[in-house]
């Protein structure tokens, strides 16, 4: 099946004449049409879209970059011209939203001539751990559909394991890259704060937001970032630092790296599994070389509930924007216009969204604002100094990705502090702004994939990679496929 292909098999057999775009383009159309109905990760079909651009690339007959022909998915917040982009909120599905134009991200992947079939499933503007909040319901795991995919890009992970895109993009804010690729068996990377361009990419918490690729391989995530990091003159918060060769370094292996084992994310609690799977990979990178470090990320225990001070109090100010006036939901015979806003935004909206602006809107009104926000920053800048002083003395922090494998769909239902218990190992990057990534590590006894959480100090995204890289090829994890 050509939908199964990573983007280095894809692109050996573009340039040899083996296969064409369009056929690569139609076997994800297939496999979507196919398996999709169960999965629900794909909420915006653009196929007609997709094999006409295939055709052109044919026509011309280059593939001058690794991505040209290569099919992938969008996670449903980055804006595509033409294409209706809705984060899944009731709020811009009832008047479907069509953007004018392309986000830098998918402008930049245009140019490297991939093409996007469709748009994936998310929480209500990535505003949770499993997909549960999206307008269009839950994203079901390939290898479980009584399972979650994670969350929020539940949808480009599903997508990406269950073959229906080569790689997809998603978004992480709390986790909600490396959560799902855990969840799911994909390699998904969370960049430095600032590496990767936001621009067009519906915000929920703007100091906190990060875009990155999920995919099948190491190589395949390097290729992706290679196209997408650097410079955007549309996004202030993006960095000139220099774009490395990512791929240059991934066969270096592990010998002499240092790799630092944190004592605070091996916790009671953590499924046996897990803790398993995790501490075999320990043993795995020992193997090859690498230096093992015992450290300590003593704030490591704020994170969480500093990132939910943070988090809501962003997302008030950020889904102020949606009010029903210039686009999206609107209401009928509204008394005045604040009962139009209080209608629009309380019909329009989800109830986990309107949590968290509510939340927001307390932590920052007058009178808590101390309390609260300003704490938070302070607390923020304590786990980022614990992690400065931690890569003074290692190159990589190892951690599992979540304290268990997927959970049900609904298990969290009742209970959103549960939910939000889901990125306990993965707010610490979040506030330290550096970039982290999933890679697959293991099976729990029933089956369900188990995620390794490497992290690194900001901009070293080709040594992350490198490890990572070092560690998949001594496995066969990445190469399963679930049983759909």
């Amino acid at each position: 099946m050509l939908s199964t292909l990573t983007i280095t098999q894809a692109h050996d057999k573009l340039t040899k004449r083996e296969v064409s775009s369009t056929e690569l383009i139609q076997a994800c159309i297939d496999r979507i049409e196919a398996v999709d109905g169960t999965l629900n990760a794909i909420v915006c079909r653009n196929f007609e879209k997709a094999l006409e651009e295939a055709k052109k690339i044919d026509s011309v007959g280059k593939f001058p970059s690794p991505l040209t022909g290569i099919p992938y998915l969008t996670k449903d917040v980055y804006c595509e011209a033409g294409v209706p982009t809705t984060a899944c909120s009731n709020i811009l599905r009832e008047k479907t939203y069509i953007p004018p134009f392309d986000s830098t991200t998918r402008k930049r992947l245009k140019e490297a001539g991939a093409i996007s079939v469709g748009k994936t499933n998310t929480d209500e503007f990535t505003m949770g751990a499993s997909t549960e909040t999206s307008c269009y319901g839950p994203t079901r795991n390939p290898w479980d559909t009584t399972r979650v995919a994670g969350g929020s890009s539940g949808g480009s992970a599903a997508g990406v394991a269950a073959s229906e895109g080569l790689f997809a993009l998603g978004t992480d804010t709390g986790g909600s890259i490396r959560q799902p690729a855990g969840f799911c068996g994909t390699t998904g990377l969370r960049t430095t704060y600032g590496r990767t361009s936001r621009y067009g990419v519906m915000s929920m918490a703007s100091s906190l937001d990060t875009i990155g690729p999920i995919c099948k391989t190491v190589e395949d995530t390097a290729i992706v970032l290679q196209s997408i990091a650097g410079k955007d003159p549309l996004d202030a918060t993006t960095s000139d630092v220099p774009v490395p060769d990512y791929r240059a370094d991934l066969r270096k292996g592990m010998k002499g790296l240092r790799v630092g084992i944190p004592k605070e994310y091996f916790i009671d609690g953590l499924d046996p599994s897990v803790e398993a799977s995790v501490k075999a990979a320990i043993k795995e990178f020992e193997r090859q070389g690498a230096t093992l470090v015992d450290i300590s990320l003593p704030h490591t225990k704020y994170a969480l509930a500093t990132y939910y001070v943070i988090c809501p109090s962003e997302v008030s100010s950020n889904m102020a924007r949606y009010d029903g006036v210039r686009y999206g939901h609107t209401v009928k015979n509204p008394k005045s216009l604040l009962d139009y806003y209080e209608q629009v935004r309380s019909t329009g909206f989800g109830s986990e969204v309107k949590r968290r602006i509510m939340i927001g809107t307390y932590a920052l009104s007058a009178g808590y604002y101390d309390a609260y926000y300003r704490q938070a920053q302070k607390v923020r800048t304590l786990i980022g100094r614990d992690f400065d002083e931690a890569f003074k003395n290692v190159d990589v922090i190892l951690t599992p990705v979540s304290p268990t494998p997927a959970f049900t769909v609904g298990a969290h239902a009742d209970d959103p502090v549960a939910m939000y218990l889901e990125d306990a190992f993965m707010d610490g990057a979040v506030m330290a702004g550096i970039p982290a990534m999933s890679i697959p590590c293991g099976f729990s006894k029933n089956n369900l994939p188990i995620g390794l959480q490497l992290m690194t100090a900001q901009w070293q995204e080709a040594l992350l990679l490198r490890a990572a890289y070092a560690y998949e090829q001594e496995t066969d994890w990445h190469t399963k496929l679930p049983p759909l």
